[in-house]
């Protein structure tokens, strides 16, 4: 199954290996290609942002579960005495 992660990754090595290619070619950019080299550029910045809030909730999310967690046991241990 592909996750919203793997789909933006994917997407950002598609975006970088196109620029690559247009970067590699022995004639100098038309109009044109450039304003798709910074659309491009501009496109991997948002999709890289966006892996990084992705990554950043999913941090957050681990982190309020294992708070959860430790609230349990410390009521256990409470009741236990």
């Amino acid at each position: 199954m592909t996750t919203p992660a793997d789909a933006i990754k994917s997407e950002i090595r598609q975006l970088i290996h196109l620029h690559i290619k247009v970067f590699g070619q022995p004639s100098l950019l038309t109009p044109l290609e450039l304003e798709q080299c910074r659309h491009r550029a501009e496109r991997i910045k948002l999709l890289g942002q966006e892996l990084d809030r992705m990554g950043l909730l999913t941090i957050l999310d681990v982190r309020s579960k294992s708070s959860l967690d430790g609230s349990r046991m410390s009521a256990r241990v409470r009741k236990a005495r």
